[in-house]
């Protein structure tokens, strides 16, 4: 089998496509769009985001220490994007792309009303890497929108439609190839 050989690069891919809401007090809500975001730790439950110092939102997140991690459906994909093409500097992308700030239980800034999951995060520690900077966080609350849960209570995350991102594309997951562990149930 041929195989090229690549300089080093970031190829690990899919990835989650996440908006992630910010706020300095008194000032507008801003969102960003991540797709280098992930999970970190399970107990206490952890995630990390990376940001460029230069984007709007990363002196927001530094100087507040919060941050709100939205997922996202096919119906926000469109906000996803334009959430990570424009800069908050110049615009309320709140307003923009119609999406409703939902307060929050733990930390000062809104999460997204319109995404089906809400999990906010307060900055532990942050770590310079060279063109990003690793935002590693505790998770101190998560809201889930109740239309997702069935009447025993159960959250059907997987039914939500989310979507991930690869290689400079958006993909909505969906189908089920496994169990974790029916490789080796008998």
């Amino acid at each position: 089998m041929a195989r090229q050989t690549w300089k080093p690069g970031n190829m690990l891919y899919p990835v989650p496509a996440v908006m992630v809401s910010c706020q300095r007090p008194g000032e507008k809500p801003n969102i960003i769009t991540i797709a280098w975001a992930g999970t970190t730790n399970s107990d206490k439950p952890m995630v990390s985001i990376s940001i460029r110092p230069e984007r709007y939102s990363y002196d927001i997140i530094k100087e507040t220490g919060e941050f709100v991690i939205n997922l996202t459906t096919k119906d926000l994909v469109y906000a996803t994007d334009y959430c990570g093409v424009k800069s908050g500097r110049n615009i309320d992308k709140f307003k923009e792309m119609n999406l409703t700030p939902n307060p929050s239980v733990a930390v000062s800034c809104p999460g997204i009303a319109e995404s089906p999951v809400n999990i906010e995060c307060k900055v532990t520690q942050i770590v310079p890497l060279g063109s990003h900077d690793l935002f590693l966080a505790e998770v101190v609350q998560v809201t889930v929108d109740e239309k997702y849960m069935d009447k025993s209570g159960k959250f059907h995350l997987n039914d939500l439609g989310l979507v991930a991102y690869s290689h400079g594309e958006y993909f909505l997951l969906g189908e089920k190839l496994g169990k974790f562990g029916y490789s080796v149930k008998k």
